[in-house]
């Protein structure tokens, strides 16, 4: 497809209540209507937690009540669906894992690497060992960074891959980032944006929690940086994407055929692995 449409869905999320966020989820993907891609925010069932009960009486496993409710939405809506919950993994760690959920394909999953040490968060979860992904899409190309992530752009690099093109043409970023610090927030969006060329969706969530107000901060950028997101009655901030004219900027201005390479290294990081894959219609490997 040379035209994706996405939306981010800023919810306010209800504290610590995965039942009724996910009857948010419900509401507001009724209120956006067909997209292609829809965006949740980051810990979409329960907002920003950090105290060890709440967090492991909310966390989820991998195939539990949260994904089983997007996966239905996905298949009922034909879109994927991406966001970030708690995770519960059968090792007994907890993840703030995103996922990003296709119909008739297997689900893909990130661990949020960076986590917010300023705040609890690093105490109570197990930061992810693994690079981020890259999902195969309606012809497109996708990745995963989380909130937090965003501030590490070696991180974030969309290198080449083995075809010679970059590797993603999309960076998706679900987020709970309060408006303190929205300059930091639009800046290092329009950022990944510039330097990746890609575009980027910063989804994050609406209303307040502990950590401050989060309103008004969702929105998505072009390859060139520029805000293309329209707002909808629905809230949701939504846009049209064009393979076409992406191709034709990296044709035009191709900075990433002269970027530095490097080798990502770290605490309990994994080497890379294949890109994961998920496209419509069919099962990833």
């Amino acid at each position: 497809m040379n035209s994706l449409k996405v939306a981010a869905l800023p919810l306010d999320t209800v504290h610590a209540d995965p039942a009724a966020n996910i009857a948010l989820m419900r509401r507001a993907l009724d209120d956006v209507g067909p997209v292609d891609i829809a965006v949740l925010p980051e810990f979409f069932t329960t907002g920003f937690i950090t105290d060890p009960g709440l967090v492991q009486s909310c966390a989820q496993a991998p195939d539990g009540p949260a994904m089983q409710a997007v996966r239905a939405e996905a298949e009922s809506r034909s879109c994927a669906i991406c966001g970030t919950f708690i995770a519960r993994l059968p090792d007994g760690t907890l993840r703030n894992r995103a996922f990003f959920i296709a119909p008739g394909a297997d689900p893909v999953f990130y661990d949020k690497r960076h986590l917010f040490s300023i705040s609890d968060e690093a105490d109570v979860l197990t930061p992810g060992s693994q690079p981020m992904p890259v999902i195969t899409f309606r012809g497109w190309r996708i990745s995963i960074a989380v909130c937090y992530d965003l501030r590490f752009p070696v991180w974030c690099r969309n290198t080449v891959g083995p075809d010679g093109s970059l590797l993603y043409d999309i960076l998706i970023i679900p987020a709970s980032w309060p408006d303190a610090r929205a300059h930091a927030w639009r800046t290092l969006l329009t950022a990944r944006a510039i330097e990746n060329q890609a575009y980027v969706i910063g989804a994050n969530r609406s209303g307040s929690d502990g950590f401050g107000r989060c309103d008004g901060l969702t929105a998505i950028f072009d390859f060139l940086g520029a805000d293309i997101g329209s707002d909808q009655s629905s809230g949701a901030v939504s846009a049209t994407f064009s393979l076409d004219l992406l191709a034709a900027a990296r044709r035009r201005f191709p900075v990433w055929r002269d970027a530095d390479t490097f080798t990502i290294t770290g605490p309990a990081l994994a080497p890379a692995p294949v890109p994961c894959v998920s496209t419509q219609g069919n099962k990833s490997p």
